[in-house]
């Protein structure tokens, strides 16, 4: 029984294992946080007091404080069964990080004794030096700094044998360089907020503050464990390097919202009761396109903790699958010739009263602040579609976007019918009218008639409002939301501002009519970003080329915007990252592409070495030897056989021969191109000849590997195949 088939065999199809008692969520959820709530009760009111004053731009609270909030901590997370605690940040790598310490120290009897102290809390010098720094620091200047972000919570975080107190926090250099995603975030969550509340001044005297929300959507696939671990490919790249399609992928449509298979729900529930306990508020769960893949959508929450919880959420997923004795793959393209998977980035704004002031209402056309914050946004995403675009470009996204599956590279928005209308009216200078009623009969007397929201979905914009909230649909799903998050904030500062410095310029005390004139100029200005049709057609490319929206396919190219003069100066105005932080993060993600497209070559030519060219030489052997038994028996005249029954076996063995031999021969270039490639230093030089020269052979190589999958003998191909790995659950 070959390897693959043993899987089959072996494959569990629930494994409910035992049956546990089914609790409410209200009775569990966010016990392994140390919230607000319980901080209060543990810490004296005048403490709490001064913390929740800092936390909200205020003085830091004084150390007699932080010790006490310290110790507060530290019992809640003794009392769960906690024995270290860390620091847990966000590197560049997308990755999380930590390095755990223990609560012991001695006393001065030399015995042990639990302390944590409010400088351990408040701030914590891992080193981390072999993190990648993008040159802000130096080899033998290790030092770096991990220090607390109060505004997200503590957390515990759980395995088998044992328990850890997790500290959200920031990383930075011994000069104050961030060298994290989560820093640069916080600073643009300050930058936005700022140039909103100046804007919503224009229309209210009162004061009011604003956040940013957000609530990512988490696309994944499932597959079993005795799978990947045949697939060599799966487990270096996170995706297929090989692979030939299954008679049956997506094309039934039968894998969107259908029934969730007894062993996947298993994992679900599973998943979420770890989610649950850390505060993450999933409420949408179901399958997706592509067969064996899936998603999780959570509640919107603050901005900078979605980023947190989205990490977290990340790292739930594909813990809990290997108890279920699955493998989740978060990678954007995990398998050819069916849908990839992506990370939704809903985002949107609030008031201090929790109002969205992304909510235009049912009369949009009469909501002028509403249509002032539109007309920011959109001024935003026209002047700086460059770095939007940039903030998702990864070497896993780059086989995602534009894939009649994701939007493309080119950045624009979609507003629905209702309110292009509105913005074509305040373009063209005519009056801006109300739609016909949204309300839609389904013909039948005891359903209700269905309110229609203000604003259809376009599932192939990269950046649609999709009624309340924008969509922001490129991010890949295994990307740290920070970044988009952050490029969002900073640019939309920016185009906030530029209105409150128009319409400040008008006077005080506008008119609607005035402040439609200020709006009218902007729009005019930016109307081009606007598209409403399909962004997966031929068209849509041509039109946009004609408008000058950029088209930047590749991600090395598309990175570059991070240090164009329009971007250092744009994010050095608003204090969120300096010329030398975005050069660092150019350099990082450029290295970071190059490595991966290297990983992925080497992984390539091993298994196709090693796995593949001996497999197809034992069936060449195999179909050479039938051939030479059929042609001793055609010399035999008692022997009667099909006319063509040689040239036809003489044919097949010709085409599995040419076959090995093309492999071969773009294996022996592939290996030649990887020592050219190990001699260039220059990180940009490197990724041109990866992306224009190198991985251009990936393709010619699989075209006839998937060949030979599908010609020979099922029992021979120790590979699992597509039609096991996708349906096999």
């Amino acid at each position: 029984m070959s390897n693959r088939r043993e899987v089959a065999a072996h494959i569990d199809k629930s494994r409910p294992g035992h049956v546990r008692e089914v609790e409410r969520v209200s009775t569990y959820y966010g016990s392994n946080t140390f919230s607000e709530d319980k901080m209060r009760k543990r810490v004296p009111e005048k403490v709490f007091t001064a913390f929740k004053e800092w936390q909200n731009g205020g003085e830091q609270i004084c150390s007699a404080f932080a010790d006490q909030i310290a110790q507060a901590m530290m019992e809640w997370a003794l009392e769960k069964g906690a024995t270290s605690y860390t620091h847990w940040f966000q590197p560049m790598t997308g990755l999380t990080a930590e390095k755990h310490d223990s609560f012991i120290s001695r006393n001065g009897k030399a015995q042990v004794i639990e302390q944590f102290s409010g400088k351990n809390l408040i701030l914590s010098e891992p080193d981390a030096s072999s993190l990648p720094s993008g040159g802000l620091r130096t080899t033998f200047e290790a030092r770096g700094y991990t220090a607390w972000d109060p505004s997200s919570p503590a957390f515990i975080r759980e395995v088998e044998f044992g328990k850890t107190l997790c500290i959200p926090s920031i990383f930075v250099s011994y000069n104050g360089e961030a060298l994290d995603k989560k820093l640069p975030l916080l600073r643009s969550e300050k930058a936005v907020t700022q140039a909103a509340e100046r804007l919503l001044r224009i229309f209210s005297k009162d004061d009011v503050s604003v956040k940013t929300t957000c609530g990512a959507e988490q696309e994944f696939f499932l597959i079993d464990e005795g799978y990947y671990r045949l697939r060599p490919d799966l487990q270096l790249t996170g995706r297929t390097l090989l692979g030939a399609p299954s008679a049956k992928g997506q094309q039934l449509e039968d894998q969107y919202f259908g029934s969730i298979k007894d062993r996947v729900l298993n994992f679900m529930n599973d998943v979420e009761k770890e989610a649950y306990k850390l505060g993450i508020p999933i409420t949408t769960r179901h399958n997706e396109v592509a067969p064996s893949q899936f998603e999780f959508a959570p509640i919107f929450e603050d901005s900078a903790l979605a980023a947190d919880h989205n990490q977290l959420l990340m790292d739930i997923l594909k813990k809990i699958a290997r108890k279920h004795r699955l493998v989740c793959l978060l990678h954007e393209k995990p398998f050819a010739g069916v849908n990839g998977s992506g990370k939704h980035i809903n985002w949107s704004l609030a008031d201090s009263r929790g109002g969205n002031l992304l909510n235009p209402g049912s009369t949009p056309h009469d909501n002028i602040q509403f249509l002032t914050l539109l007309t920011g946004i959109i001024s935003a995403v026209y002047t700086h579609g460059d770095i939007l675009r940039a903030s998702v470009a990864s070497a896993g996204n780059t086989h995602r976007l534009g894939a009649n599956e994701a939007p493309p590279a080119i950045m624009s928005i979609f507003l629905g019918s209702q309110l292009s209308n509105i913005v074509d009216a305040i373009v063209n200078g005519r009056p801006v009218g109300a739609d016909d009623d949204n309300r839609m009969s389904t013909g039948i007397s005891f359903i209700p008639d269905i309110e229609r929201d203000q604003t259809d979905r376009n599932r192939t914009s990269p950046f649609a409002f999709t009624g309340a909230k924008f969509e922001f649909r490129a991010v890949g799903s295994e990307m740290n939301i920070s970044t988009p998050l952050m490029v969002i904030n900073t640019i939309v500062a920016e185009g906030f501002d530029a209105l409150s410095d128009a319409l400040e310029a008008a006077g005080e005390n506008l008119s609607v009519t005035a402040i439609t004139a200020v709006l009218q100029k902007f729009l005019q200005e930016s109307k081009d970003i606007l598209f409403e049709g399909d962004n997966y057609s031929r068209e849509w490319e041509e039109e946009a080329a004609r408008r000058n929206l950029p088209n930047v396919v590749s991600t090395a190219k598309a990175l570059e915007a991070y240090i164009s003069k329009k971007t250092i100066s744009l994010f050095e105005r608003y204090e969120v990252l300096n010329s030398s932080e975005l050069h660092a993060r150019y350099m990082i993600w450029l290295e970071l592409y190059n490595n991966l497209l290297v990983i992925e070559a080497e992984t390539l030519e091993e298994l196709v070495q090693t796995e593949v060219l001996p497999t197809a030489y034992k069936f060449q052997r195999e179909v050479g030897e039938s051939l030479r038994v059929l042609r001793d028996m055609d010399q035999d005249d008692s022997i009667p056989l099909p006319i063509h029954a040689v040239e036809d076996r003489i044919e097949m063995f010709a085409h599995i021969t040419e076959d090995i031999y093309i492999v071969r021969k773009h294996i022996h270039k592939l290996r030649d191109m990887l020592k050219i490639i190990s001699k260039k230093s220059d990180q940009a030089e490197r990724a041109d000849y990866l992306t224009n020269d190198l991985t251009p052979h990936f393709e010619h190589i699989r075209k006839h590997v998937d060949h030979l999958e599908s010609t020979i003998a099922d029992d021979l191909w120790e590979l699992p195949k597509y039609r096991e790995m996708l349906f096999n659950l």
